[in-house]
């Protein structure tokens, strides 16, 4: 019997007061319903991540308003100019909060580069250890303070620790200069150690001296100079000006691998007196679709703090491990996620047979083979990471990019293909760090271990508990780059690049007439003085060292 009300009129029952479409589905609805209730109770507490697998080739941040110029940015053959004026109350601002806790905030500046005025363009400070001697040697990563003598690079915490001792001769730890050149190439600061160790003498009270990145986009949307957003002035400046990286970028470039841009100029800072720079084109969000004609690829900059170990399924772990610069909202770290997990769990056989499936081989050989021509004390394997991820989404592999050479051209120049140049790298003979004390072979004059309450495994290498083994947890490795070097089966390709990019270099008499190249550069830049003499004398006594010594290496020449 159906319920009526007092005055006869029949009460409507709980399902006539919806909706008809939703009387007509009810089931599939209440299944949902039932279904999301389930989900709730036993798996309310898991994290779902969304993967973005789009291919699109679109990139959000697009540039708006491309700045023509009348000069081109890195024509070398022309000596540059650069003015930065500021808000001194924003500068000092922005030094204290740096001195208090290491932030790097940007602040607003007036530019004007080869004679075309920017109006609010950001810039901050740029470099990790590099900066350290404007906070009084403090905020090394475990909360330790720069040793005596420790190198400044752009990565953090650098330990000058070649795998063998400084230069081609006996080197000098009161100059600096190992026997092959003083620091990298004979340049880095005011002073140095053996095996390529750098220091720069920044101050606030030289800004024109201070390594900047400028945002060409920072504060005006869509704004790029010459297709360019970001320009990086690396550390050093007049005598200290780091011809090396100059030359590591030239021949890097002239082998067809992929290499920054690079020319020496003026810079002024608020009225001070202009000083002699490197600027170099910063890894940016560009820098990808530049690798070739049709680029449909994401680029990943390793940090400086993160390691290369597996984190679980979620591409958000990831992040502070590798910083993707391009192609942001259609694309994430998941490539990155899978090929560390892969490289991570791979037996030796399935590492030997697999890998051209994940990495183009023949690009990683290149890489590798470059950095050790090259002495490079910093790449992949180094503390600072310096490297670059690109992955095609055409091919679903990686190549492997380098970047930041100012430690370049340091350590011992007779180093051959299957000995370390720098912090090991997992190649035979070099040293690995593993238990916080020096390598053996360590240059003379080292500071025994690393500083106190700095991570055991070095700065991002390992877990920073002091645990080592295991992938990332040797400061003097990149389980990519070890694995590749230590399988007997790659030995045949990694030699052949090697032989290639030794005729390229040295044997053709290309790194000797490029230092002589870069000289004149720098000194129309207005460098010129004793000081560069002395770092050009000195580079060119690597190069020719390095060049004699591989010329008698039978597995370069033969």
């Amino acid at each position: 019997m159906t319920a009526t009300t007092p005055t006869g009129t029949r009460k409507r029952r709980l399902r006539d007061r919806l909706p008809v479409r939703l009387r007509q589905h009810w089931k599939p609805v209440g299944a949902l319903a039932v279904g999301l209730a389930v989900m709730v109770a036993f798996l309310g507490d898991v994290r779902i991540s969304p993967y973005v697998t789009s291919a699109s080739r679109v990139e959000a941040d697009t540039i708006t308003d491309n700045i023509p110029g009348t000069v081109d940015l890195y024509d070398t053959s022309t000596a540059h100019t650069i003015q930065l004026t500021y808000q001194q109350t924003d500068f000092d601002k922005m030094m204290k909060e740096f001195k208090e806790d290491g932030t790097k905030d940007w602040i607003k500046a007036d530019l004007v580069i080869d004679g075309v005025y920017l109006n609010d363009v950001g810039i901050r400070l740029k470099g990790n250890s590099t900066l350290m001697s404007l906070r009084g040697n403090k905020g090394m990563p475990g909360g330790g303070n720069m040793p005596p003598g420790a190198p400044q690079g752009e990565g953090a915490g650098r330990q000058a620790q070649d795998g063998r001792t400084g230069g081609a001769g006996s080197g000098d730890a009161k100059t600096g200069a190992p026997g092959g050149g003083a620091g990298p190439g004979g340049t880095g600061g005011r002073a140095g150690g053996p095996g390529g160790i750098v220091q720069y003498d920044l101050s606030a009270e030289k800004p024109e001296e201070l390594p900047w990145l400028v945002k060409i986009d920072e504060y005006v949307e869509g704004r790029a100079y010459q297709g360019e957003r970001e320009i990086s002035l690396r550390p050093g400046a007049n005598g200290q000006v780091p011809i090396n990286e100059a030359l590591s970028l030239s021949l890097t470039d002239t082998s067809g691998q992929k290499a920054e841009r690079y020319a020496f100029t003026s810079v002024e800072v608020n009225d001070r007196p202009s000083v002699t720079r490197l600027m170099v084109e910063n890894p940016d969000t560009d820098y990808a679709d530049e690798t070739d004609d049709d680029s449909n690829a994401v680029l990943y900059k390793a940090r400086a703090g993160g390691d290369f170990s597996y984190q679980g399924d979620d591409p958000s772990e990831y992040e502070s491990a590798f910083k993707q610069l391009n192609k942001k909202g259609s694309q994430d770290l998941e490539p990155v996620m899978k090929l560390i997990k892969w490289v991570e769990n791979a037996s030796d056989e399935e590492f030997a047979r697999d890998l051209d499936q994940y990495v183009d081989v023949e690009s990683l050989a290149a890489y590798v083979a470059t950095q050790n021509l090259l002495l490079n004390f910093d790449d992949m394997a180094g503390p600072g990471k310096n490297y670059l991820l690109r992955y095609d989404l055409d091919t679903k592999k990686f190549t492997v990019l380098g970047w930041d050479y100012n430690l370049t051209f340091s350590g011992d120049a007779t180093a051959g293909p299957d000995d370390s140049t720098g912090m090991g790298g997992g190649m035979p003979g070099g040293g690995e760090g593993g238990d916080g004390q020096q390598p053996s072979g360590a240059p003379e004059g080292m500071p025994e271990g690393f500083p106190e309450g700095m991570p055991q495994g070095g700065p991002g290498g390992g877990d920073g508990e002091g645990q080592e083994g295991g992938p990332g947890g040797r400061m003097a490795d990149h389980p990519l780059k070890t694995r590749f070097l230590e399988s007997d089966a790659f030995d045949e390709i990694y030699l052949a690049a090697y032989k290639k990019h030794y005729q390229q270099f040295y044997a053709s008499g290309t790194a000797a007439k490029e230092v002589k190249a870069i000289a004149g550069q720098a000194r129309a830049a207005g460098a010129g003085s004793k000081e560069l003499d002395t770092a050009v004398t000195q580079l060119t006594k690597t190069v020719t060292d390095r060049a004699e010594a591989l010329a008698k290496d039978k597995a370069v020449t033969g």
